[in-house]
């Protein structure tokens, strides 16, 4: 990420003996640091005799919480609030008092960066709770980039925005990540042709999607079936927290050409279970086949789930995944 406008080119260091050091600037952020001191209390808290500004270690580790702040796309004035909270500093005797919260309904309060403009539109209507116009921007978006576009360029970088503006900013801005969930969801669903009809593309067996037990986080595999379905490709979809031996016996009883896995955190990622799964067999006697399992999501980052297919987009899913059906279609085995 790109960093953000007014943060000084370096963090200044500590210096000098004693508890305060004095803090040399960079070259052409003095400015910067003096208007940060002016407008958001961020300085010394004591002055020497004469112009000189006296910084201690505590100073200097508001100033670097702030750095790092705005150098992530945090507004100056709330990267400010939140680096005096985090080290219990009040503002400068300098500094003007601290200025009260911004409403979550502000617009404009995203990092949003150099984007598509449909993904700004639909940050900042969710931003202001505009549940009308945050159906709209994700209807236009759907019907100009369809499924796979509209997800990778303006649903995911949205509630992305949206995911880093809540960490940053304490219990703040909740409500927006609540309802974009919900709007992308409705859209997804919305927008899921019906199930494909049965014939020669899914004779081989159609694609299972399933959380893994635990994991509740279910927009990924949303997205991954609308996009499927709307190649006609058959899927089922069994949604949050499918216990492991309710995900084999619909293996078994479907026998799909393949499982998509998706763990959120690496806490509910089993790989134990992605093998059990790969291992489950069906049909006669000498002519068994077992599914492809691939998975996806965050929590599969660790390096035992390498022996696994973990596509990186959902563009790549869609091809993996469809490539396995059509391999199946025509009788060859994986």
């Amino acid at each position: 990420m790109r960093p953000g406008r007014g943060a000084p080119s370096r963090t200044p260091r500590r210096a000098g003996a004693g508890a305060a050091g004095e803090v040399r600037a960079a070259r052409g952020s003095c400015t910067t640091l003096r208007s940060w001191d002016r407008r958001y209390g961020i300085g010394p808290a004591v002055r020497a005799d004469g112009r000189h500004r006296r910084w201690s270690p505590a100073d200097v580790e508001v100033l670097e919480r702030m750095c790092r702040l705005t150098s992530s796309g945090v507004p100056p004035a709330e990267a400010a609030r939140l680096a005096r909270r985090a080290t219990g500093t009040p503002p400068s005797v300098v500094g003007v008092p601290e200025q009260p919260r911004p409403r979550s309904r502000a617009a404009g309060t995203l990092p949003l960066g150099d984007v598509r403009q449909e993904y700004r539109g639909l940050a900042r209507a969710a931003v202001r709770l505009d549940a009308p116009a945050v159906e709209r921007q994700l209807e236009a978006a759907v019907e100009q980039y369809s499924i796979t576009g509209a997800w990778q360029e303006v649903m995911v970088p949205a509630l992305h925005a949206v995911g880093r503006k809540w960490a940053s900013s304490g219990d703040r801005y909740v409500e927006v990540e609540h309802l974009l969930s919900w709007h992308v969801s409705t859209a997804l669903r919305r927008y899921t042709p019906s199930a494909a009809p049965q014939g020669a593309a899914s004779a081989a067996g159609p694609v299972v999607l399933a959380c893994v037990p635990g994991e509740q986080h279910t927009l990924a595999i949303e997205a991954l079936n609308a996009a499927l379905c709307e190649l006609g490709l058959p899927t089922r979809m069994f949604g949050a927290a499918v216990p492991g031996e309710a995900l084999t016996t619909a293996v078994q009883r479907l026998g799909p050409v393949a499982v998509f896995l998706w763990a959120q955190a690496r806490s509910t990622a089993s790989l134990a279970l992605a093998r059990h799964v790969a291992d489950t067999s069906w049909g006669v006697k000498g002519a068994r086949r077992q599914p492809l399992v691939v998975v996806g999501g965050p929590g599969w980052s660790g390096p035992a789930a390498r022996e696994l297919p973990r596509p990186p987009t959902l563009r790549d899913a869609v091809a993996i995944l469809s490539g396995a059906i059509a391999t199946a279609g025509t009788g060859e085995q994986r």
